[in-house]
């Protein structure tokens, strides 16, 4: 293991707006590194709410995933329910709501996996892993366009789902191989 390094993070000497849209800000930042290095960067200003990826568990040790469609590959991928933590929620609260609306099914028992970063060079935003476990049924309303496919996966074939081409989001496969290593 190696020891962590202390840094100090660039001074950020300007950072102006270059680009808005209804979901994403654009800024460019201005930086003089430790060393003196001058640099300008450019990253996705995020909401700073985090958002959450539910990884549920039926008490049947089978994977809950959904299907639905995604702009940006124009296609329908399988991968583990998701969405933005709205303000004054907790994770966890976040990830039963979610669940509830992209599933129906609410959860007893949540477990925060690991917080992960989401392209870090370019994007401030982060997201929280959590398994959900001791189901029941509960459906609220969501902000989908269309219902999702709900997809049952046995935990036990969950090599098999790596191998599913719609399941390629880095998100759900990283958050899949998380469970593995804490399920066994």
């Amino acid at each position: 293991m190696t020891q962590k390094k202390q840094q100090t993070p660039p001074e950020i000497l300007e950072s102006k707006v270059t680009a808005q849209s209804r979901l994403f800000t654009v800024e460019a930042l201005d930086l003089q590194f430790s060393n003196g290095e001058l640099r300008q960067y450019e990253r996705i200003r995020g909401g700073g709410r985090g958002a959450v990826m539910i990884v549920p568990v039926t008490e049947n040790d089978e994977l809950v995933l959904v299907r639905e469609y995604c702009a940006g590959t124009h296609d329908y991928q399988l991968g583990f329910p998701k969405g933005l933590i709205d303000p004054g929620e907790s994770p966890e609260q976040a990830a039963n709501r979610e669940l509830k609306e992209e599933v129906g099914l609410g959860a007893k028992s949540m477990e925060v996996l690991k917080q992960v970063s989401l392209a870090p060079s370019y994007f401030n935003a982060h997201m929280h892993i959590i398994t959900a476990k001791d189901l029941y049924p509960e459906r609220l309303d969501g902000d989908e366009p269309e219902p999702l496919e709900v997809v049952y996966w046995p935990i036990s074939q969950w090599s098999q789902l790596l191998q599913e081409p719609d399941f390629t989001e880095a998100r759900s496969v990283a958050a899949l191989l998380l469970l593995i290593t804490t399920f066994s």
